[in-house]
């Protein structure tokens, strides 16, 4: 199906606004905006605007108007069809005055749209009279003649007929879906299907197939998991499979049966064959997974087996516990009876599926209301910003089964597992170590094995090195260790598959095989020939990337440290490629392009030829080694910066002006054959940054990384000296046609600063700048900047980067999203490290600059999926209003949940309170055992898990029948007898029971007792009052109790037993 153009629609749309006001006919606000649909194969689309105006899209042919000359840098996307031509229909003049929806269905030769419409309006209060209203239309569209016939129809259709659904080839023609019944037609068929016993015949006479259970299908969603199977979205939750039982095109019947039950959808669609996706407004839309399995139904004894089999993903190749790997903690309980519900019992020609939720995407709103307190972590001695990260936002989100509460959080804070003093830290590290790998070990479980633990933990002091092992405690081994610890170390790191530890001090390095050292080189005696100056140059920043590593020097030079996978020995080298004119380096990293396929060989055919594929290593301590391919990233003091090929150093892609921060990043080398083949004119336009160079404006640190996922794709990170980070986003851009030759001729004959090497330029790379708002920048020092960024790939099974210094901020790659996270409860960081062992699973150390060293574990309960970290505490109902008390750390709030009774127990309630007489008598036997679900209220006291887990309910107060809990507050009254002030909880209520009884509401007061534990003694009643008109409102005022009762304001007094009004006070409105 091709996929219209969004900006010439828009205009198309603008140009009907414009000219076409008189289409309006007068109104100025429609029900509902314009709906497009388009042909399943792509030739034309429709779009229903003004209710009754239908604008036909005629599609350009294949091959033609699709992206034109201006996207000749590829900034525009996906390929679009254009539209060619349009012509309008007056649905008017076709006698179809209220339409409901349209569609177009399969199997013909032109496109043809089917409109469902009513010939005369009706409603619920005249079904007796008038009903069966609707009609559905088909439409053959000849885009070319302008001409829509009309080929069939039918009529006699339920005025609550509401959605047309296209039935796939081979079938053909279209469901018409009601809230009671479901119809089938086509050009020679059709048949019904009765849903529940509000289902009639158009005569009555005509008996129709009935559904083997009752259900209400308005407000439904439905798409097609297979040809003949529609699965449908009730209003419930529940998910229905419909099933068209045909012979050869003619449906004969229609089945339906009960499926799974899943959160409360406001939309759903078909992604391919094996997966659809629930959107919901409620909950957390999700991404399910399904399969079909052959006769025969689904029982939810079996269920977790079936989803199992379709799982995919290995356990061990897991990187992080995404929505897509643990459910549990992202979606409700409600929401995983995906997995399991009551037994499908259904014909054994019914086809039976199972369904996995594969992601889901968190959802906050709506939002009813929300409170403030403190975490159960807070530091009580926090002061200034730190302070802000002891409070929590606690809000009411959801609706009936998708009801909850959203714990939301500014910033994260982490679970402290141990915490010890260490005064003048400058940097850790934690490094593996295993003696021997087997040859036969296959290298991705090596090179991704998160069980692994760390050996060791290296920390750097102002003039000296520790060293401790990390075994089940934390012990230091300095002495007994060949590790360098008489000065400060620069970095750590393992190289040749974690078989060796290489240190980094400013002077040297040295390669250990677990605690005693291999080799030990020094930097100034490695390169004699570079003559004095060079061997009073020191190190002062490392970058790590098996089996190299590159130094900055102090005197603005690089070099480079080749490691030698078969002896585990390392060489040094100054590469030539910085020995020119090109100044010196500001900032240089490595960047490993891992796996087999290197995502940058994309972007360029033939890199493979010039940065060649490692070969594993075969040999008995060896361990293969990744394919891949390693690049120099480096910037220099003009601002300009360039990507090399490692160890050969010929330049593949620059950048001028890096630090501009630039819209998008185009080689320098292909910008030049663009504008000489006059094809490069957009990028003047979207890559101008700031053009006013700031003096000593420097990029200082960079990284480059490419986290592990199926579609991941490269960051390039910059941090420039006034504390700006710039983030871009690698992308593959395939070069329009007219321009490949060219790139072609001026890449093999070479160019600026290329020599006589034919250097394979990554033509193909771009990259786009993404914004991080939500970090605020932060003034380097005078002095040498210390590395702020620390790239993690699992802490607690999430990956991203850590960025240290005064404003700390967790960075978090989701969905190839940067979530952007502060870390304010410790102040300023010094030093950050991953640790894994024993007593701290996938988790964290760092140092803060007061000098204490803490152990963490990233909190378990948080979603970071979103712009605050967030914890949804399922209810199964709906909350309304939430308040928190401080004193205990309790959160009282009122919830609703839906109840079934029977229909004469309801109406013998209503009478009761009119004091009528029970008319259930007259009812017959069917109606007195239907059951009508009715809300029932409750407040509910909850209490925040410490350990970070699933709140617990404390204790519950009950609402009588009828009865609705309209607020909830924590008081503060002063006790006029004993002349103390009480904190009590107050309810205010309103009895609903139509509009033959009299208003009215109770007001209670509640003590919570010390004893949290017992639920019996935490809550106790201490008063209780009926009042004339609901309690809408409380508010303790200066010792005093202020209600809202109706459409008075009372003032009370509160004596410790009883309520003394004190004022009335009407409203009173603004003239």
């Amino acid at each position: 199906m091709q996929r219209f153009q969004f900006s010439s629609m828009m205009i198309l749309f603008m140009d009907f606004g414009r000219e076409w006001l008189h289409l309006k006919r007068g109104r100025e606000q429609f029900a509902r905006g314009p709906v497009v649909k388009v042909d399943p194969q792509g030739r034309c689309g429709g779009a229903l605007v003004y209710d009754l105006q239908m604008i036909i899209l005629k599609a350009t042919q294949a091959g033609s108007g699709l992206v034109g000359d201006d996207d000749a840098l590829g900034f525009s996307g996906a390929v679009a069809a254009r539209v060619e031509s349009s012509y309008m229909i007056n649905l008017r003049d076709l006698d179809m005055r209220h339409v409901k929806d349209f569609t177009f269905v399969h199997g013909y030769i032109e496109p043809v749209m089917v409109i469902l419409h009513e010939r005369e309006l009706t409603w619920a209060g005249r079904v007796s009279w008038k009903h069966h209203t609707c009609m559905i239309s088909a439409l053959s569209i000849s885009t070319t003649l302008k001409q829509h016939p009309l080929i069939w129809s039918a009529a006699n259709l339920p005025h609550d007929a509401y959605k047309l659904l296209a039935v796939p080839s081979p079938i053909g023609g279209v469901l018409v879906i009601g809230a009671n019944t479901v119809h089938y037609h086509s050009q020679s068929a059709s048949c019904s299907l009765a849903l529940n016993s509000y289902a009639v015949s158009p005569d009555n006479s005509q008996e129709i197939l009935r559904s083997s259970f009752n259900v209400e299908l308005d407000s439904a969603n439905a798409t097609w998991l297979l040809s003949d199977v529609a699965l449908l979205s009730t209003k419930t939750g529940e998910l229905l499979l419909l099933t068209l039982v045909y012979d050869g095109r003619v449906v004969q019947r229609l089945d339906l049966s009960k499926s799974k039950a899943s959160v409360l959808s406001s939309g759903i669609t078909t992604i391919g064959n094996c997966l659809f996706f629930l959107a919901s407004r409620l909950g957390d839309s999700m991404l399910v997974q399904f399969s079909c399995g052959s006769g025969g139904s689904l029982l939810s004894s079996n269920l977790k087996e079936e989803v199992g089999d379709i799982e995919v993903d290995a356990p061990s190749k897991r990187l992080r516990r995404s929505p897509s790997d643990t459910l549990q903690d992202m979606v409700s309980g409600e929401e995983l009876s995906l997995f399991g519900s009551a037994p499908n019992r259904t014909e054994s020609a019914q086809k039976s599926f199972s369904f996995a939720v594969r992601d889901s995407l968190i959802n906050v709103g709506p939002l009813k209301d929300f409170s403030y307190g403190l975490r159960i972590n807070a530091d009580a001695n926090a002061t200034g910003i730190a302070k802000q990260s002891n409070y929590e936002l606690v809000c009411c989100s959801g609706h009936g089964k998708n009801g909850s509460l959203c714990v939301l959080r500014q910033s994260i804070r982490p679970e402290v597992i141990t915490e010890v003093e260490l005064p003048g830290c400058k940097g850790i590290w934690t490094v593996y170590h295993k003696s021997t790998r087997s040859h036969n070990t296959d290298s991705s479980k090596l090179a991704d094995d998160d069980d692994e633990y760390h050996a060791y933990l290296i920390i750097s002091l102002e003039a000296r090195t520790m060293v401790l092992e990390t075994a089940d405690l934390l012990s230091e081994v300095t002495e007994s260790v060949d590790y360098y610890v008489q000065g400060k170390t620069l970095a750590a790191g393992n190289l040749f598959g974690r078989r060796r530890v290489i240190q980094v001090y400013e002077r040297g390095a040295r390669i250990l095989d677990g605690s005693f050292m291999t080799q030990d080189i020094t930097f100034g005696a490695s390169n004699s020939e570079s003559g004095s100056a060079s061997e009073s140059a020191i190190a002062l920043s490392v970058s790590i990337a098996d089996p190299f590593v590159l130094l900055r020097m102090s005197d603005g030079s690089v070099r480079l440290l080749i490691g030698d996978p078969i002896t585990c020995t390392i060489s040094v080298t100054s590469p030539a490629s910085f020995e020119s004119t090109k100044g010196s380096v500001s900032s240089c990293t490595l960047y490993h392009d891992k796996g087999p396929e290197p995502w940058l060989r994309k972007t360029s055919t033939d890199a493979w030829l010039s940065t060649g594929v490692g070969e594993a290593i075969d040999g008995t301590d060896g361990a293969a080694q990744d394919h891949g391919d390693i690049y120099c990233v480096v910037c220099f003091d003009n601002g300009n910066l360039e990507i090399f090929d490692v160890p050969n150093f010929n330049c593949v892609f620059s950048v001028e002006n890096f630090m501009s921060g630039k819209s998008h990043l185009v080689d320098a080398l292909m910008k030049e054959v663009l504008k000489d083949s006059k094809m490069g004119d957009r990028d003047g336009v979207v890559s101008q940054g700031r053009k006013e160079k700031v003096p000593d404006m420097k990029v200082v640190e960079l990284a480059m990384q490419r986290w592990s996922g199926q579609h991941s794709r490269p960051f390039l990170f910059g941090v420039l000296s006034d504390g700006t980070i710039l983030c871009y986003h690698a992308y593959l851009y395939e070069s329009p046609d007219g321009t490949s030759k060219v790139e072609d001729s001026a890449s093999a004959g070479g160019s600026v600063g290329l020599g006589t090497t034919n250097v394979s330029r990554l033509r193909n790379l771009r990259f786009v700048r993404v914004p991080l708002d939500a970090y605020s920048r932060e003034e380097t020092s005078n002095g040498s900047p210390r590395q702020q960024i620390t790239i993690f790939k699992n802490i607690g099974n999430y990956q991203g980067f850590f960025l240290s210094g005064s404003r700390p901020a967790w960075v978090m790659v989701l969905r190839e999203r940067l979530r952007v996270h502060p870390q304010l409860c410790d102040g300023s960081i010094v030093a950050f490290t991953v640790l894994h062992n024993v007593n701290c699973n996938h988790g964290l150390i760092y140092v803060t600059s007061q000098g204490v060293l803490k152990i963490c574990q990233l909190p378990s309960g948080s979603n970071y999926d979103s712009y605050w970290p967030v914890q949804k505490i399922p209810l199964k109902a709906t909350p309304h209003q939430v308040t928190y008390f401080a004193e205990k750390n309790l959160y009282p709030l009122i919830v609703s949940f839906p109840v079934l009774k029977p229909l004469n127990q309801v109406i013998s309630l209503v009478d009761q309170d009119v004091n009528h007489q029970n008319e259930g008598q007259n009812m017959n036997s069917d109606d007195q055992n239907r059951f009508y679900p009715i809300d029932e209220f409750e407040v509910r006291i909850m209490e925040p898990e410490k350990s970070g887990g699933p709140w617990q309910t404390k204790a519950t107060i009950p609402m009588q029948s009828s009865e609705n809990a309209l607020t909830v507050r924590m008081v503060t009254l002063l006790n006029t007898t004993s002349k103390e002030n009480e904190t009590l909880l107050a309810i205010g209520t309103a009895y609903v029971q139509g509009e033959d009884v009299a208003a009215r509401g109770r007001i209670l007061l509640f003590s919570l007792g010390k004893n949290t534990d017992n639920p019996q003694s935490l809550v106790s009643e201490v008063y209780s009052k009926e009042l004339k008109g609901a309690i809408s409102a409380l508010a303790s005022l200066q010792g005093h109790l202020l209600i809202a009762s109706g459409p008075k304001i009372i003032l009370h007094k509160w004596n410790g037993t009883e309520l003394n009004g004190k004022e009335l006070h009407p409203y009173w409105r603004h003239p």
